[in-house]
């Protein structure tokens, strides 16, 4: 579903609750990767929707609704680490699934593959995990990523392969090791 900028300017709370099951997930996901933790992802999820209601008036149209949520939200985090201790969490133990259909033994290997990047992913610094998750997870373009990160183009670039090459050395020392 998309929405205008005028939509979502006058739009009042029975209809900002379409919003927010259209982008529900993609928030807190977007959040959990970014805090490792469900309570905080449901907390800080909260908090971004409130926000949004808030100041939808403020919605310009400059990005889509869905990047501007996703900034809220990762404003919502920093603004949490600003003021709270942080604790390191352990990975999740929920491997993502997949919607291709195979042998069990394809679908093992898919899996454990796939928890094995995420686990990389995991390991890296919050800057470099986080530009990851929203190119791979949600298909931001170059300018999307800039704008939800709050930086240009170029440096969303240069911070996409950083990290990309960041990964690659401790997929390579991972494996080295095993």
């Amino acid at each position: 579903m998309s929405y205008e900028m005028q939509d979502v300017a006058s739009m009042n709370a029975d209809a900002f609750e379409s919003v927010m099951e259209t982008y529900g997930e993609d928030v807190w996901n977007y959040l959990y990767m970014m805090t490792r933790s469900r309570e905080l992802a449901d907390d800080l999820a909260q908090e971004t929707f409130i926000r949004a209601y808030k100041y939808m008036h403020a919605y310009r149209g400059e990005a889509s609704l869905k990047t501007w949520l996703l900034r809220i939200a990762r404003n919502r985090w920093y603004s949490y680490r600003r003021l709270a201790f942080v604790r390191k969490v352990t990975l999740p133990g929920n491997v993502p699934e997949t919607s291709a259909s195979g042998s069990a033994e394809e679908e093992f290997l898919r899996a454990e593959l796939t928890s094995d990047v995420w686990k990389i992913v995991l390991k890296l610094p919050l800057k470099y995990r986080e530009i990851l998750m929203l190119r791979a997870h949600y298909d931001m373009t170059m300018e999307e990523l800039a704008g939800a990160l709050g930086i240009t183009v170029s440096a969303a670039k240069t911070r996409l392969q950083r990290a990309r090459r960041k990964a690659s050395e401790l997929w390579e020392k991972e494996r080295g090791e095993a």
